[in-house]
């Protein structure tokens, strides 16, 4: 840590923050510093892809928050995992590779007032690092740094499952990266050979740890952003206080900080600042440095409804991994092919539909695994069961993150304030009605299944919103915190290209930028939003620093 001078100091080395430490360090003329709080990758569960269930909840790689009590889940609490390692969530998540609908980003431009965020001028940048399995087509993209494969597996429970979804009508589906989700199909991963493929290894092994201008920090927590006034009177972030575990330390950017900590962890930090609601930060003895009342707020996340199936006659992993003969044989297939379940996602098989007929759109998804428990890290049940986990795409309900002293160890406050609105509540009983439909089908009679959870006693909204708010928890999907907007959005944290109002060479690039949630999983379209900076970066710094 001896230099302290760059021309971009990247923080956090996440999903956004690797990608965007590839594409500046290319130009060797340019310094890049990236700061990570948590420890190098270097873990060995984080690279096999079953390892989620011991990299959640281990303060190696995992931030360890919680969510406060939430009414809509009737006072209960959520485990909140956000990655804290090389790679970011990227480390820890399901490894889902999903874009999305065409409907999202058109909104986005809608809501930004910027044509450059429609479906068809976000596509050429997802396609820009995707390296597809089945090569290049007009909506895929092959060679780029982020791999995407078919699973390495399949199970008989879920084949029944998906061939139920089909008598209900739901479509099948072989891809659901083509801009209309809808139809049922197994998911395409972020994984390589069975392996974990996270932005780590894709964007700065071997590229970047070759470059003679970039360097990594890692165990290394900003503090606060460093904002000056300049000689104009305007307001510039100029570095960051960053604390290494034995002292601080001042970096200086000379073109641009950039905040990549996600949907978290940016809007702490900026709190932290100074910048953010005036009252917020007032309230914690913190100047105001901007008053922009939109940071922190807007969090919209995605709930899912676990709902589990009791079955006879075929076999899940609850038993096949519940002796020491069966843990054997899962292993050595792993070690011998890369297959099986130990290179599971948390999810292998997906569906999107309306919880209505009269839903203009999917807005629903499915996860679907052969397995059952009470709550992630509990034990399997002991019984042969799957599950079938569903969330609203689009939820109305919006909570905050708000920071809970000035002191920057100390975890922000999270309310994500689910099922808080009246539609929320009636998506979550129809969903529930759309998986009982699923599980009455003819594929799936022959394994006889049996509605253990929530249970087939309860039929009324309210009876079905109650047991929603009961057995539902987190699908780790945060955004919207430091929302993109218009001019006219008086919420909105930064403007089109990402850029903080009111506050120069200061950007954040992560999901906290998204005006509104994707509809399905969140990671992807996160690297494509950090590509799209990128570009935007270099635009802007030929152009101020000729």
């Amino acid at each position: 840590m001896s230099e302290t001078t760059f021309d971009y100091v990247i923080i956090g080395a996440g999903t956004a923050g690797c990608l965007l430490a590839n594409r500046l360090s290319a130009d060797r003329s340019k310094r890049v510093l990236l700061i990570e709080a948590g420890p190098r990758d270097d873990y060995h569960w984080i690279h096999i892809p079953v390892g989620y269930l011991y990299c959640i909840g281990n303060a190696r790689t995992d931030w360890l928050y919680n969510t406060e009590p939430d009414a809509g889940l009737n006072g209960r609490t959520l485990r909140y995992p956000r990655g804290k390692t090389l790679g970011g969530c990227s480390s820890i998540n399901g490894m889902i590779y999903m874009r999305g609908q065409t409907r999202d980003y058109d909104g986005w431009a809608r809501a930004t007032g910027d044509d450059g965020w429609t479906w068809d001028n976000c596509l050429p940048y997802f396609k820009k690092h995707e390296d597809f399995y089945k090569g290049a087509d007009a909506l895929h993209g092959a060679g780029g740094e982020w791999r995407v494969e078919k699973q390495r597996l399949r199970w008989d429970v879920l084949d029944a499952f998906a061939e139920a979804a089909r008598e209900s009508g739901i479509p099948h589906s072989e891809d659901f990266n083509r801009g209309n989700n809808e139809g049922v199909g197994y998911f395409q991963v972020n994984q390589k050979n069975g392996w974990r493929w996270n932005t780590a290894k894709a964007f700065l092994r071997p590229t970047c740890y070759g470059r003679p201008n970039f360097e990594l920090w890692t165990g290394a927590q900003v503090a606060k952003l460093v904002i000056e006034t300049q000689g104009d009177g305007n307001q510039r972030c100029t570095g960051a206080e960053v604390w290494n575990g034995k002292e601080m330390i001042t970096v200086q950017a000379a073109h641009e900080v950039l905040l990549c900590a996600g949907s978290i962890g940016s809007p702490q930090l900026l709190q932290l600042s100074g910048i953010g609601p005036a009252a917020l930060l007032r309230e914690h003895g913190i100047a105001v440095v901007h008053d922009l009342p939109g940071v922190g707020e807007n969090l919209q996340d995605h709930l899912q409804i676990r709902a589990v199936f009791k079955v006879d006659g075929v076999a899940t992993l609850n038993t096949l991994a519940s002796s020491w003969w069966g843990k054997l044989k899962i292993g050595m297939e792993y070690a011998l092919k890369r297959s099986g379940p130990m290179s599971m996602s948390p999810s292998q098989l997906g569906a999107f539909t309306r919880s209505s007929p009269e839903q203009a759109w999917p807005n629903l998804e499915y996860h679907v695994q052969p397995l059952s428990l009470d709550a992630f890290g509990e034990p399997l049940h002991a019984f042969n069961a799957f599950t079938a986990s569903v969330c609203n795409l689009n939820p109305s309900s919006r909570g905050w993150v708000r920071i809970r002293s000035k002191r920057f160890e100390d975890a922000p406050a999270i309310a994500p304030n689910y099922l808080s609105t009246e539609e929320d509540r009636k998506v979550a009983a129809d969903s529930l009605r759309v998986t009982r439909r699923i599980a009455s089908q003819p594929a799936l009679a022959r394994f006889k299944p049996q509605e253990w959870k929530p249970g087939p006693q309860y039929q009324t909204d309210e009876d079905l919103a109650r047991l929603a708010g009961d057995i539902a928890t987190t699908i780790f999907h945060p955004v919207g915190t430091t929302k993109m907007g218009a001019d006219s959005d008086p919420m909105a944290v930064l403007d089109a290209r990402m850029r903080v109002r009111g506050i120069a060479g200061l950007r954040v690039v992560d999901a906290g930028a998204m005006p509104t949630i994707t509809s399905g999983n969140t990671n992807s379209p996160t690297l494509m939003m950090a590509e799209k900076a990128a570009e935007w970066i270099v635009e802007d710094s030929r152009f101020q620093f000729p």
